[in-house]
């Protein structure tokens, strides 16, 4: 059985560098993207050698404290033990202290630091960020689907564990209707207090990205020489980054325009977020510009698209045509995959949608309408007292009926089945 961390004899630094990173200087200094933006933040994006170290020494490491977790449960007793850790995430650590062993030190290590707040956490900017992300519709899911996922096929260095979950290629609707919901917990107001459901559900999530993380080294199949640690921190932090900076910047593209104020409250919620996550704090960035850069390095480490990029976007392209609707289902699911498509069509644009397995041409037709509709509608009432808590209230439903449309698979977070790598035997 492997390791769930790389040999603790080999120093991080010294382990060869995954292929998938190899070309990792010639992209920083061969990109005109690199001169535009660092005269326009005025300094250079360019990692620096120190960061650069970094964060390939990131492609090597995970969580070490679920990663502990998830190396007691398998030890012995598994379904015993993850529900010794479901009753600690349920009820607390004390709920589990009376137990013949006492409470496992695994579990102590976690616990005690995931209910301890962090000195930095402000709880206003949490409810701030959250009253935002409400307030946007589904402007957000518009982003997170449509742009900031799909788009992430291209780095098909991240796609290798998803491809292997069968996650999303060959279920892309249930696992988005999931991530879906995940998201929903989250985003609620207070829903990220210790016994709230968002705080309950990220900590589940991470459990099952460290079961997988430690499923997939022992596979033959997983090839660690080229694509470094399965859900290592670099492909955390990316995946976090999507969440804030990028959805930010998404989001201007649909015509929302957020305040500094908002921008630095969804920067902060993500934080937060990512440190519940497992993402160690030196990449979790204060601020939008922050993470756009920090964004851009971690696109470095990352492989160029492949087999795995079309597999998962055509998946994720035809998601809509499974939708669940009460009347004229066959119409909507049509008109659903349409504006979804043409949604992709105007971020990525045709060549991109090509790389990932979408050969078929359609205009930006729904980006176009629903662009002058924000300026207005999605503007103004998030800052017009009286109105602005109406409005809130009104886009929640937006996305309460839209997770409605995934039907029963749209009420559960992650539940592995017996071919998912998380599965837990009897």
């Amino acid at each position: 059985m492997l390791p769930i961390s790389p040999d603790p004899i080999t120093p991080i630094h010294a382990r060869a560098v995954p292929t998938r990173a190899r070309l990792f200087k010639q992209r920083q200094y061969h990109a005109v993207l690199t001169k535009t933006a660092s005269k326009f933040i005025g300094h250079s994006i360019a990692p620096s050698e120190p960061r650069t170290q970094a964060l390939l020494d990131g492609l090597w490491q995970g969580d070490p404290l679920m990663d502990n977790v998830v190396a007691w449960i398998c030890e012995t007793d598994s379904k015993a033990r993850k529900q010794q850790f479901d009753q600690a995430l349920q009820h607390g650590l004390t709920s589990i202290e009376h137990c013949v062993d006492g409470c496992p030190s695994a579990l102590y290590e976690l616990f005690s630091v995931i209910e301890t707040t962090p000195e930095w956490l402000d709880p206003q900017q949490l409810e701030m960020a959250q009253q935002f992300m409400q307030a946007v519709g589904l402007n957000a899911n518009y982003i997170l689907k449509d742009m900031a996922l799909m788009g992430g096929y291209l780095l098909s260095g991240f796609n290798q564990a998803l491809v292997m979950t069968g996650a999303l290629n060959k279920n892309a609707s249930q696992r988005l209707a999931e991530t879906s919901k995940w998201w929903m917990d989250c985003t609620a107001i207070n829903g990220l207090e210790r016994f709230s459901q968002g705080f309950k559900t990220t900590l589940h999530v991470r459990l099952i990205h460290a079961l997988v993380r430690r499923n997939l080294q022992q596979k033959q199949q997983w090839q660690a020489e080229q694509w470094g640690l399965p859900i290592c921190q670099i492909d955390m932090a990316a995946t976090n980054l999507a969440f804030c900076s990028l959805f930010l910047l998404g989001l201007r593209g649909l015509g929302i325009f957020p305040t500094s104020s908002e921008s630095k409250a969804v920067m902060h919620f993500w934080k937060y977020m990512g440190w519940l996550m497992g993402v160690d704090e030196q990449w979790l960035p204060d601020t939008e510009v922050e993470g756009l850069v920090l964004l851009y390095q971690t696109m470095l480490t990352q492989s160029p698209p492949d087999w795995t990029s079309q597999a998962l976007g055509k998946s994720l392209a035809e998601e809509p045509l499974s939708k669940h609707y009460k009347y004229f289902q066959p119409l909507k699911r049509q008109w659903e995959y349409q504006k979804r498509l043409s949604i992709s069509q105007y971020f990525l644009g045709k060549h991109k949608l090509q790389l990932l397995g979408v050969e078929k041409t359609i205009w930006p037709w729904y980006p176009l309408l629903l662009v002058p509709k924000n300026l207005v509608l999605a503007n103004i009432p998030r800052h017009v007292p009286g109105i602005k808590q109406r409005w809130q209230r009104h886009q929640r439903r937006q996305q309460q009926r839209y997770q409605q449309g995934f039907g029963t698979a749209g009420k559960n977070i992650i539940q592995p089945s017996k071919q998912h790598p998380a599965y837990i035997g009897e």
